[in-house]
């Protein structure tokens, strides 16, 4: 099987970095905190309690897409934590280029197919307000978290997805979505 690239998404503080890193720890797989990769200037505009901005947000994007491209071109699977709020920035992901197109690829280049499945913790404003609030020394202050909600279009088909409920405990989610994995195998 075609190695597979993991996408835990959903709005600051729904638990992407834990879900997929506990994730990455039981099936063995890299992990990779899409924050990680912010430039300083991203950081700089949230701590200071601005949303990031499409512009923000697209040359990030596209290095987390490089990432996954080396993993996939070299038959790893990979999970990455990112928000990826909006379908195109699913697109970005997925593509490289805004909307699907191939970015800064050639005419003649025409790279592999990802194998992306996106996975959207969800859960209520009020539970993820509650965790925000708890959160020491992140970047993303809890006053940003409605510009989330407002940003936030949930995958949906022809995406390659599944949503998983908050509401259960992180061994759970982990287990939810290592069961949907295996299935997909057979």
């Amino acid at each position: 099987m075609m190695a597979l690239q993991l996408v835990v998404m959903g709005v600051s503080g729904s638990g992407k970095s834990t879900v997929g890193s506990q994730l990455g720890d039981k099936l063995g797989w890299k992990f990779y905190d899409g924050d990680d990769f912010h430039p300083e200037e991203n950081r700089k505009k949230m701590a200071e309690g601005i949303p990031l901005n499409d512009q923000d947000r697209i040359p990030w994007l596209c290095h987390l897409h490089d990432i996954l491209m080396r993993e996939h071109a070299s038959g790893q699977n990979a999970i990455l934590a990112c928000s990826a709020l909006k379908k195109m920035y699913r697109c970005i992901l997925e593509n490289r280029g805004t909307g699907g197109d191939r970015g800064h690829l050639e005419e003649h280049e025409v790279p592999p197919p990802l194998n992306i499945l996106f996975v959207h913790l969800a859960g209520p404003m009020s539970l993820i307000a509650k965790r925000l609030e708890k959160r020491k020394g992140h970047f993303m202050p809890p006053a940003l978290l409605q510009s989330q909600f407002d940003a936030l279009e949930p995958p949906s088909p022809p995406e390659k997805s599944i949503t998983v409920s908050l509401e259960k405990s992180v061994s759970e989610i982990v287990s939810e979505i290592e069961e949907y994995i295996k299935n997909l195998n057979c």
